[in-house]
């Protein structure tokens, strides 16, 4: 099986996510890894697809990710 694209890692974040944060460390790992593979310095996310989409909840998970090593910004949606 191939790696996962940095894509696929964070669609299992946002999937983690909903699931009350299952395995959310192991897929943090993951896409630090698919975003090393394919030279991304930053994960972008859709703020509409979190389940904490106020500032509050947005600002944990960037200082959680930031963390384990991944920058996260916000798409403007």
């Amino acid at each position: 099986m191939s790696e996962p694209t940095v894509a696929e890692a964070t669609n299992r974040i946002y999937e983690s996510l909903q699931t009350d944060n299952a395995d959310i460390d192991a897929h943090i790992a993951t896409l630090k890894a698919a975003m090393a593979r394919e030279g991304v310095k930053e994960a972008v996310f859709d703020p509409a697809r979190l389940a904490q989409n106020n500032r509050s909840g947005r600002k944990l998970m960037q200082a959680y990710f930031r963390q384990r090593g991944v920058t996260v910004t916000y798409s403007a949606s």
